[in-house]
């Protein structure tokens, strides 16, 4: 006797069913170690299968320390420099920039000299940009600090599409990830969609450690740590500004409306 087949049925497609990889973002540190650890503690409750750190790691209270953690982590983990990086390195190199403001100067050269020669190294190969491929965000990702053409644009979520589309549109990516003015945003300029991730460490909007976690989606992460306590921890340092950190940076930042009208005088043109 036979029997008629049954009908063929349509399988989903392997790739289909393949979890997407899942990156957390983590910007503008500033050597705030106790928000970092914080952080961490919640990117590892998340399973992710790397980390992205986008730049401006070490001015602020706890350099060394904080390369020495994120160094020494257990995940995969990619770097690239930001202008602050960029500048503790200038001041190694004895050159000091402009760039700084005078009242930042003295913070900047503290930071250089707690940074060793092996440290140094590491920053120096930080390349400027990073790019991933997500097919489950729509394609490649890049990672930047402030814009794809270099590390110091500042742009809001108040900067009008015209002014951003040139610069976005070659990228060439899906989706851009930056930070630099540490407040997060999700907004579509063109058909590139740009995310800011925050800051670890130093945010501007209510207290807390700001990050994003990539996966089938882009999720906007805010951790919340003991403030006082990291506060304490900071004051502690010989970092020349650290009750002003522990202050204006943990215990009480800026609002976002605050820096949104500092930074619409410095917008990019």
């Amino acid at each position: 006797m036979t029997t008629n087949p049954l009908p063929a049925t349509r399988l989903p497609s392997p790739v289909s069913r393949l979890p997407a990889v899942r990156i957390a973002a983590l910007y503008d540190i500033h050597s705030n170690l106790p928000a970092l650890e914080a952080v961490l503690a919640d990117v590892r409750r998340e399973r992710v299968d790397r980390i992205v750190v986008g730049g401006d790691v070490v001015p602020g209270p706890m350099p060394h320390e904080t390369m020495a953690y994120l160094l020494d982590l257990d995940i995969p983990t990619r770097f690239l420099s930001g202008n602050g990086d960029r500048e503790v390195l200038a001041q190694i190199d004895g050159d000091e920039s402009s760039a700084i403001p005078a009242s930042y100067r003295e913070s900047m050269r503290w930071v250089a000299e707690q940074l060793s020669a092996d440290d140094a190294r590491v920053l120096r190969s930080w390349p400027p940009t990073i790019r991933l491929s997500m097919p489950a965000l729509g394609g490649d990702v890049l990672f930047c600090h402030a814009t794809p053409r270099n590390d110091i644009d500042i742009f809001t979520r108040r900067t009008a599409d015209e002014r951003l589309e040139p610069i976005f549109a070659r990228a060439d990516a899906s989706v851009v990830v930056c930070g630099h003015t540490h407040m997060q945003v999700d907004r579509m300029v063109g058909s590139t969609r740009v995310i800011n991730a925050g800051s670890v460490g130093m945010p501007f909007g209510e207290p807390g450690a700001y990050w994003l976690l990539l996966g089938h989606d882009v999720e906007l992460r805010t951790t919340t740590y003991a403030l006082e306590a990291a506060a304490e921890r900071i004051r502690a340092t010989a970092y020349p500004q650290a009750r002003e950190f522990a202050e204006r940076n943990v215990l009480h930042p800026p609002s976002e409306a605050e820096m949104l009208d500092v930074f619409s005088r410095a917008e990019l043109t």
